[in-house]
């Protein structure tokens, strides 16, 4: 059975390494959108790395979530490790889900490669816009959650905190699925 990971990271910039991932938060769903656990972690700043110019003027727009993704803050090493052990603990195969995938997988996947190791997610993530475009039958650019079907949406924060939008999303996801007619569950 897979389970479906939706993920989504807080960073201070485009890319692992010069920039680092403030806080990430994973929400695990079945396919039948039974929320099975979540996880969620605030990190230390890498050594070395700083935040980018125009994430951190963006950061000063957001002064409730940057608190959020500043508190309890732990090691990258101890937090990815943790979640690693987490993912393998899951009651089925975990399938990482994002949106967007191409920049919040490249944040989890660098960090649990360099600090857990592994990545149980091995080098594939979904994207839910991606999903979404297959199953409208639109553009790629055209598919924005402002052209999705209402009904898609559950009345669930996106508060730019890491586990409300894990959450969001992973409900948007399994709302996609469901909504999918050449998909046989």
């Amino acid at each position: 059975m897979e389970i479906y990971v939706s993920t989504d990271v807080e960073t201070d910039g485009p890319i692992p390494g010069p920039n680092s991932m403030l806080s990430f938060a994973s929400a695990a769903y079945t396919a039948g959108k039974d929320l099975v656990g979540t996880f969620s972690a605030n990190l230390a700043t890498l050594p070395g790395a700083s935040g980018d110019e125009k994430t951190m003027a963006w950061w000063a727009t957001q002064p409730r979530a940057w608190a959020a993704c500043r508190a309890d803050q732990q090691a990258p090493e101890t937090a990815m490790v943790r979640y690693r052990s987490w993912l393998v603990e899951l009651p089925g195969r975990p399938v990482f889900v994002g949106y967007p995938a191409a920049f919040d997988f490249l944040f989890v996947y660098w960090y649990l490669i360099r600090f857990a190791g592994s990545s149980p997610f091995s080098h594939s993530a979904l994207d839910i816009k991606s999903y979404a475009m297959a199953v409208l039958g639109t553009d790629y650019r055209a598919t924005t959650k402002r052209a999705m079907p209402r009904s898609w949406f559950d009345d669930l924060p996106h508060s730019h905190v890491a586990l409300d939008d894990a959450i969001e999303q992973g409900a948007l996801f399994c709302n996609i699925l469901a909504a999918n007619p050449r998909r046989v569950p």
